[in-house]
């Protein structure tokens, strides 16, 4: 009994030892061996735990002899130094004749047992692995999106090259006149090219700058991912796309000339509102005041009309022709007052409609290449400043599609609704435009009947119903729980038949 009470004295003393500081001694085998004077043997697991982790790494294996005699020794030997995984097993000897035999309990060098402070955590790794797993359907549904940008891209490039190139062919039935190879494109390829090009430049030296967009505080809480964004794409691809054209006519179009004025002061517009908004975050240009120089452009655009010499087969340059049996309608004086009307709201529709990735600039893309051919008969040289501003667009999109890494701003959309604006003002297609435009027509009058039910029912009962749960009618669309290239994509379809009809309602009407 004394070898006994020696021996659990002098286990005490080892368990203090310093290179046992701030590890955990578990028991694991304990056994009575007679045959070594009765050596007592007592295994003991040795474990550390790694700091901020559940994963234990245990230390190197090794096995200590510890002799308690009659004497006060103790005696340690180092039996076994090797790497390993296993535990550390402690081997303590005690001589007396009290042995009842072995005794081996359950070994935990594989098994854990929890600690106090792990027993507030989860018995598994399930809630990591939910975890896990919808943070990867998030990013499959983020590539999927991707994805959809990318072919919504290939089948507006497609549709718009297989049909400017049928337009080329079977120009010379249009208008009845040889017209160059390519006429149309020529111009679309060329600034549809230089356009991405400029784009690979533009972009990283637009972040540079910080001109970054700011969510606006009606968007929807979805577009908050996008803020940060560099914006005033336009204040690249617009350039391009009329210097294009006055090159191919080498400067000597009046139509042309006018209508890239016309552009470049809506630009100027936009381009002042979108650098007020950076400048004082969600603060720019007063409506009223917008659509003051808008109506003031316009109004200027009518008069350089009225007073220039415009090539028209009419030999009168205030009359719309309409399919039969209408025919020509001369307005006289109501023509200035429908061209800033025209301006006034294809500007404002474009900038209502850019709210999407790929949206706006596709959709216009597609509006003038459905004007290209309407005017194609009147005014060959309009065309071709539809056709490479389309170019433009189709190039802009190739860094503006969904995820955008840059966004046009009021820069571009102003300017766009412009050069639509000329290119009916300059022919008088603006019947042609109205069918082209569809859908920013939709937009336009998503937002009149959302404020006008809005302001009605609040007058009257005092409390607001509104008809959409968000206008414009895309946003609309978002919250219903449609993904965005989804809604960009149904965009694409149903102008793609809109500017066929436009295109066959123009060529009927010449």
């Amino acid at each position: 009994m004394r070898s006994h009470a020696r021996s659990t004295t002098n286990f005490r003393s080892f368990t203090h030892l310093g290179f046992l500081s701030g590890s955990r001694l578990v028991p694991a085998r304990v056994s009575f061996d007679s045959s070594f004077c009765g050596y007592y043997k007592l295994c003991y697991c040795f474990d550390h735990k790694i700091s901020g982790s559940r994963v234990r790494k245990y230390a190197r294996r090794k096995v200590f002899q510890v002799r308690a005699m009659d004497d006060d020794s103790v005696g340690v030997s180092s039996l076994d130094w090797g790497e390993s995984s296993g535990a550390v097993e402690y081997i303590l000897s005690s001589s007396g004749e009290d042995s009842d035999g072995e005794i081996i309990l359950q070994p935990i060098t594989d098994v854990d047992l929890p600690t106090s402070r792990e027993k507030f955590l989860p018995s598994d790794d399930s809630i990591t692995v939910t975890a896990h797993r919808l943070a990867m359907l998030g990013r499959a549904e983020k590539k999927n999106k991707t994805v959809y940008g990318i072919l919504n891209n290939v089948g507006l490039i497609t549709f718009s090259t297989l049909l400017l190139f049928l337009v080329d062919q079977c120009a010379w039935r249009i208008v009845r006149l040889p017209l160059a190879p390519f006429y149309l494109m020529r111009p679309f390829m060329i600034s549809a090219v230089v356009v991405s090009c400029i784009g690979y430049i533009c972009v990283p030296l637009f972040r540079i700058l910080k001109l970054r967009s700011m969510r606006r505080n009606e968007a929807p809480i979805q577009r908050s991912s996008k803020k940060g964004t560099p914006t005033m794409g336009g204040l690249y691809f617009v350039p391009i796309g009329a210097l294009v054209a006055e090159v191919i006519v080498g400067f000597s179009s009046a139509e042309i000339s006018g209508a890239v004025a016309a552009t470049l002061a809506f630009a100027a517009i936009g381009l002042v509102d979108d650098f007020l908004s950076l400048k004082n975050k969600n603060s720019c240009l007063s409506g009223w005041m917008r659509i003051l120089l808008e109506v003031a452009v316009g109004t200027w655009f009518s008069c350089w009309l009225y007073t220039t010499n415009v090539s028209s087969p009419y030999s009168m340059k205030m009359v719309v022709p309409l399919p039969a049996p209408l025919g020509l309608v001369c307005l006289g004086k109501f023509y200035p007052l429908l061209t800033s009307f025209c301006f006034v709201s294809m500007a404002n529709g474009i900038n209502l409609t850019d709210g999407l990735d790929g949206l706006a600039g596709g959709i216009a893309a597609l509006t003038f290449i459905g004007m290209s051919i309407a005017v194609l008969p009147i005014c060959s040289d309009v065309a071709i400043f539809g056709a490479s501003m389309a170019g433009a667009c189709v190039g802009f999109l190739l860094h503006n599609r969904y995820k955008a890494s840059i966004f046009m701003g009021d820069t571009g959309a102003l300017a766009l609704g412009a050069a639509l604006a000329a290119m009916a003002s300059c022919t008088g297609m603006f019947f042609p435009l109205f069918i082209s435009s569809g859908i920013f027509v939709l937009e336009v009058l998503s937002v009149i009947i959302q404020v006008c039910i809005f302001r009605t029912t609040k007058y009257f009962q005092k409390t607001g119903f509104r008809f959409f749960r968000m206008a414009p009618f895309h946003h609309h669309l978002e919250l219903c729980g449609i993904k965005e290239p989804k809604i960009v994509a149904a965009a694409y379809i149903v102008t793609g038949v809109l500017i066929l009809c436009g295109a066959y309602v123009g060529l009927i009407s010449a």
